[in-house]
């Protein structure tokens, strides 16, 4: 093929070349005109004209060369089968802080918002009527073991009479009664006397589990009821935590078909394959793992739920938050993908792409399209490994055209080649790398 701009010239030099030739015949005749027949001098302008007019018509019908495009040579590859579905974030532990004893609010010792750790006290309600409690139940304790001693006392006297027989077994069956009940009373006592213990504890009012601690709901001088449902504060563990995302019913089934039949391979249990797509449109920095799905689906709305759990060690994600995860849910090990750019849409929405068949020449192939995958469109059907598919400057070709199929990639692959190996690139041509895009 003869480049555009090679033709071009040389139709530009061919011109210029007819007008020195006819300038030189038209002096040489004005200089012999004198000599010449008015038909001689004619016939030779004629002959000059026409052959000029044959290389310009020669060098016009040269055809263009063909449009060169940018394509890409399609394989079979392993490619994730990964969806991208909404989700709400969950705390890991949730608990609210509540009194398990009644009194006073006399004093709130945590900071509003802050990290507590289990066993932390948070309120402190007043203590001295759980005192008092204690003080009596120590005092029953004391008369009940009092009253034990002269039982175990008066048994022990009576075993010894009713030995020498000087008292009857009645009177032995009674006192040995009496100290089992005394007995009996003692452990009453201690059982009141731990449980006032307890109350008195249960004035300080302390985390349940760690994490961080929300506002607080009562403040100073509140009255808390016993077995109210007052809520004093809200403790949430936010690190790990964990995302709650849905996915539909058809599509969990269909995973599991494929899974089971081998279409997909599945994944690692261990694998962290959930990454979370924020408000900006920006990846979450860490990687979280898929834990379980429900067991049940949502009758109102068809959809399973499914927890993942990720780290939160700088609390970016708040209970409550909207985000959406890109799940991996198994890998398609011989799946065939192009870019994005290279898919056409037709008036009725359906897909194709141009591909390069023998003889470099374009046609148009419809296609099923899947997910996208890094910029790529998964082909699920209408494309076969080693086929040429046209990426860039589908604007310039038609149905059955002739294409030149270039890779934007190897001259610069070249002048690397040149510029490392000098001596072998003047020795002989260099070889084209084999390259995925061309």
């Amino acid at each position: 093929m003869i480049p555009r701009t090679v033709t071009t010239a040389a139709s530009a030099a061919g011109t210029e070349e007819c007008r020195r030739s006819r300038a030189i015949v038209t002096s040489r005749i004005n200089q012999v005109r004198w000599t010449w027949p008015a038909s001689l001098a004619g016939g030779a302008i004629l002959l000059v004209v026409s052959a000029c007019n044959q290389k310009q018509q020669g060098a016009a019908n040269v055809p263009p060369p063909p449009p060169e495009v940018s394509i890409v040579t399609v394989k079979a590859q392993p490619i994730p089968y990964q969806r991208d579905l909404p989700g709400r974030v969950a705390p890991l532990r949730i608990a609210e802080v509540r009194s398990r004893v009644a009194g006073l609010v006399i004093k709130r010792t945590f900071e509003q918002g802050s990290l507590v750790k289990e066993g932390d006290i948070l309120y402190k309600i007043d203590p001295a009527p759980f005192k008092v409690e204690l003080e009596s139940a120590e005092a029953v304790l004391a008369r009940t073991e009092a009253a034990l001693v002269l039982a175990q006392q008066q048994a022990d006297r009576l075993e010894q009479l009713l030995s020498r027989q000087t008292a009857s077994q009645a009177q032995y069956d009674a006192a040995y009664a009496a100290q089992k009940q005394a007995e009996a009373e003692v452990a009453g006592a201690k059982a009141a006397r731990d449980r006032a213990k307890l109350n008195l504890g249960y004035t300080d009012v302390r985390a349940p589990i760690s994490g961080r601690i929300g506002r607080a709901l009562l403040t100073e001088g509140a009255l808390v009821e016993q077995g109210g449902t007052a809520n004093l504060a809200t403790i949430q563990q936010l690190d790990p935590i964990y995302v709650d995302i849905t996915q539909s019913v058809g599509e969990l089934n269909k995973l599991r078909r494929d899974l089971a039949s081998g279409e997909l391979s599945r994944l690692s249990n261990d694998t962290a394959n959930v990454r979370l797509i924020m408000d900006d449109g920006a990846f979450y920095p860490s990687a979280g793992k898929l834990l379980f799905s429900e067991v049940t689906a949502d009758p109102s709305t068809g959809q399973v739920t499914l927890r993942v759990l990720f780290p939160n060690p700088q609390d970016e994600l708040f209970p409550g938050m909207y985000v959406r995860a890109r799940i991996k849910q198994g890998i398609d090990t011989d799946a065939i993908a192009v870019p994005q750019q290279a898919v056409q849409r037709t008036n009725d929405g359906k897909s194709e792409v141009w591909v390069v068949r023998e003889g470099d020449k374009v046609m148009l192939q419809p296609v099923e399209v899947g997910s996208v995958v890094d910029n790529q469109w998964v082909v699920r059907e209408g494309l076969k490994p080693g086929d040429r598919v046209v990426v860039e400057g589908v604007q310039k070709i038609s149905a059955g055209m002739q294409v030149k199929p270039v890779d934007p990639m190897g001259s610069v692959a070249q002048a690397e080649l040149a510029v490392q190996e000098p001596e072998a690139a003047e020795a002989a041509p260099v070889a084209q790398p084999a390259a995925e895009v061309r």
